[in-house]
């Protein structure tokens, strides 16, 4: 009998690396090894106790069901406080939605704001599933290689050269960036929306890893046009990957857009993560108390790595990241990552994932877990290569 279903063409996608390095290590830590995870942007700590106090009342109260597509309208006035708290900027809470994650919301701004076959441009090394979510759509990912000259990310001027060599339709700019935690200094990040607003392309900000930044402040995109779609998520600084609640601000001509396809992709984000996510934005102390916690694994980081003859790491202004060269000990990133997880039992993430051309040479290292874990983490590594 003929086969009728396979594959279709737009599904073939790269596989996230990370996920497969954590499918095996949970595979491995099943049979009984113990393995410490540098792998992917998971936070260590737990949820603020006041969300976790609010999903219990929720799950109590016996009302776990639909809300409507744009989310409960308490959370959506609670983020556009949020704004006027943080950034001093106004926002109409009928231009907010909640998402399932940040992921959702992605797949909301680029069916909104592009047709098939348009040209989005994301940075290299950047976060894998920018590229491979506008695959499956039918669109086109335009990896913009950043370098040492620009400081490992995305400038006005690789924008500018990237749309004259063929034009781009929109870019998606993440700031602090995924693998490497590089951020724009507020100047620059202007000149970039500056310059997307002159040559007509569309910006998109991802400002998921606000509020964990280190050695400058954050720039929110909305601070300079209304004109923007913002994506963020409480999976980074409110520790609530789980939960999978995210939240999107969209200009006002997209709002019954956006509407329309949350309806019917995802009909709502899921009620008790709303509410666990509004309960969050009261867990602030406890948060920054993680925040800090961060900074101290970073000093750790940017201490021990070089002791493992990796010396060359790009510059680590926020996120939880260290992306760090590893042509003295390989030219294979997937080889040795695959090597390390085997004989150390610590996970890390090939640079394959991020950068498709450079990514063989390099390695990110998250360290958004425990401190002491971190620690043995690094011993472990240090005794192997010794040894190697």
């Amino acid at each position: 009998m003929q086969m009728l279903i396979s594959p279709s063409n737009r599904s073939n996608i790269d596989s996230f690396i990370a996920m497969d390095v954590v499918a095996k290590a949970t595979q491995l830590s099943a049979q009984g090894r113990d393995i410490i995870s540098m792998a992917v942007g998971q936070p260590g700590a737990p949820a603020p106790k006041c969300a976790l106090e609010a999903a219990v009342l929720q799950i109590q109260s016996g009302s776990v069901g639909y809300t409507g597509a744009p989310g409960i309208d308490r959370l959506r006035n609670r983020i556009a406080e949020h704004y006027k708290i943080k950034y001093d900027v106004e926002v109409d809470p009928q231009r907010v939605f909640a998402t399932t994650g940040s992921s959702a919301g992605f797949v909301l701004a680029f069916l909104s704001m592009f047709d098939a076959g348009s040209r989005i441009a994301i940075p290299s090394p950047g976060y894998p599933a920018y590229r491979n979510i506008i695959k499956a759509l039918s669109m086109n990912p335009v990896e913009i290689q950043t370098t040492p000259e620009s400081r490992w990310t995305l400038t006005a001027g690789l924008l500018e050269d990237a749309h004259r060599s063929e034009k781009l339709d929109g870019v998606l700019f993440a700031n602090p960036n995924n693998p490497n935690g590089t951020m724009l200094e507020r100047g620059e990040f202007v000149k970039l929306m500056e310059m997307s607003s002159n040559l007509g392309i569309r910006f998109i900000s991802d400002e998921i890893y606000h509020g964990l930044t280190y050695t400058m402040d954050e720039t929110c995109a909305l601070e300079f046009s209304d004109d923007v779609t913002i994506i963020n998520s409480f999976s980074k600084y409110y520790c609530m990957t789980g939960w999978r609640i995210g939240w999107m601000i969209v200009p006002e001509c997209l709002i019954r857009t956006i509407d329309r396809l949350q309806q019917n992709l995802f009909i709502c984000a899921p009620e008790i993560s709303q509410v666990v996510a509004l309960a969050a934005f009261d867990g602030q102390q406890e948060m920054e108390a993680v925040r800090q916690n961060y900074e101290t694994n970073r000093a750790l980081f940017l201490d021990r790595l070089p002791k493992l003859s990796l010396t060359n790491i790009q510059p680590i202004d926020g996120a939880f990241y260290a992306y760090a060269d590893i042509s003295p000990l390989s030219a294979n990133s997937m080889q040795l990552a695959n090597e390390i997880l085997d004989q150390t039992g610590v996970a890390v993430t090939p640079g394959l994932d991020f950068d498709l051309l450079r990514g063989g040479s390099w390695m990110r290292f998250s360290f958004a877990g425990n401190y002491q874990r971190m620690v043995e983490g690094f011993d472990r590594m240090d005794h192997w290569l010794s040894r190697r």
